[in-house]
């Protein structure tokens, strides 16, 4: 898979890119990440992206054609548009299996003000993380490319990706190492137990549980 991500502050992806599984996809070349400075691509000399809203207003505006040009720089006939928007739909892990399939994605990163509207005719989807706001779009992004990498075959391995948060519906069961006390809170009996059917169950009862009491 290949992403694309666009933004006009490329240095946050520093450590984002270079540690834990991120690093390790990109090494084995599972994924392709490369992040494009939208300011590249601006026609104006003194590097301006952004300008007054017509109408007036608070904030700055990105501008269209640098945006639009910083696109068409890598797309091709196989690439799927995403804006960063909070008016978007809500990325959830049904999302990130549906993303996992795309060959690749361009991922266009919002800040100030919003983008000029228009720029809305050059992208396919627009992804919102939640109901709150940021200074822009690229932990939103950090985020998406996180949760949509792990999910390529052969960057985790299955077994952990079976019984991870979400899958059918449910989070994931709690999980207990050393020592087998602590401060007086135990481990439950079960899982020192050896008996693999009664750990299953267990856990799938656990899974219930608690996506009873914190999801619904």
């Amino acid at each position: 898979m290949k992403i694309d991500i666009l933004t006009l502050f490329p240095s946050m992806f520093d450590g984002f890119l270079n540690e834990s599984i991120i690093k390790r996809a990109r090494e084995k070349k599972l994924v392709e990440i490369n992040i494009i400075n939208i300011r590249d691509f601006t026609p104006y000399k003194n590097g301006q992206v952004d300008d007054y809203g017509f109408g007036g207003g608070a904030g700055m505006v990105l501008m269209c054609e640098p945006v639009y040009n910083a696109i068409n720089s890598v797309k091709d006939d196989k690439s799927k548009v995403i804006l960063t928007s909070p008016r978007g739909k809500k990325f959830n892990q049904k999302k990130a299996i549906e993303l996992k399939n795309e060959s690749h994605l361009i991922i266009v990163c919002g800040h100030y003000e919003g983008f000029d509207e228009r720029i809305l005719n050059f992208v396919d989807e627009e992804i919102s993380i939640g109901d709150f706001v940021l200074t822009g779009g690229e932990i939103p992004s950090m985020a998406m490319v996180d949760s949509i990498t792990r999910l390529i075959d052969g960057v985790i391995s299955k077994e952990s990706l079976d019984s991870e948060s979400f899958d059918n519906g449910l989070l994931d069961y709690p999980v207990y190492t050393k020592p087998r006390e602590f401060m007086g809170y135990e481990v439950p009996e079960v899982l020192l137990s050896g008996n693999h059917k009664k750990i299953n169950e267990f856990r799938q009862s656990e899974r219930e549980r608690l996506t009873k009491k914190y999801k619904e």
